[in-house]
């Protein structure tokens, strides 16, 4: 007798940017995923029979919509702005106070969940520069947070889903570099479906606590 497939429901943030809407995109394809929740500040503009969509306007504050977020497996946490001429106590709000309220908050309300953090290439919290100071608090935060899983996503250059709404225009410029930059750097190159899918093969893992460089993003997707 065939074993029967555990329930793969996951929550998604940040389907109005570009990386969270690949990832949205990807799942709603899935056969591994049976249920997507998406939060945003805005409709993402994607309508599926798997799909619910909670629109909620402040992310430091989750008490108002607590009651729908119990029952998921996996948080897909695809968030986040640039640092590029943001004051500093702005970026440090946005990136890491931000996250954290939210993975508390999951972690609260589901014991058995799985974090993907889509964190970014040069991550250190002992680096030199700002941002990759505060990306690393969070990301090593988030690992002492009571979550079945966590895996920091660190991928580089993404080169986007064809068809994606919400991908930066400066993508179809220089899209053509992907293919060289992967060649002499592969670690920094990854395309939105591996990124995805990698995400979504998390659920095969158990119990792990992970970094996933550019490498190791391209090998969790092809599994």
């Amino acid at each position: 007798m065939e074993k029967k497939r555990a329930q793969h429901n996951v929550i998604i943030t940040g389907a109005t940017g570009m990386v969270g809407e690949g990832v949205l995109m990807r799942c709603l394809e899935s056969e591994e995923i049976d249920a997507i929740l998406v939060i945003n500040r805005k409709p993402c503009g994607y309508t599926h029979p798997k799909l619910k969509e909670i629109i909620h306007a402040d992310f430091f504050d989750f008490s108002a919509i607590e009651s729908q977020l119990s029952g998921y497996h996996a948080c897909f946490f695809c968030l986040g702005i640039s640092s590029v001429g943001v004051d500093g106590e702005v970026y440090y709000k946005m990136t890491y106070t931000l996250t954290m309220h939210v993975a508390e908050t999951l972690s609260r309300l589901n014991n058995d969940m799985t974090f993907c953090y889509v964190s970014g290439g040069g991550t250190n919290e002992n680096g030199r520069l700002k941002w990759a100071q505060v990306k690393g608090k969070t990301e090593n935060d988030l690992t002492r947070l009571p979550f079945y899983q966590v895996f920091n996503f660190r991928p580089g250059f993404i080169k986007p889903l064809p068809g994606q709404k919400y991908a930066h225009k400066f993508y179809k410029y220089i899209n053509w570099l992907f293919p060289i930059g992967r060649a002499i750097y592969p670690n920094g190159f990854c395309t939105m479906a591996e990124l995805s899918d990698a995400m979504i093969h998390t659920f095969k893992h158990h119990n792990e606590r992970r970094v996933l460089e550019g490498k190791d993003i391209i090998a969790l997707a092809k599994e």
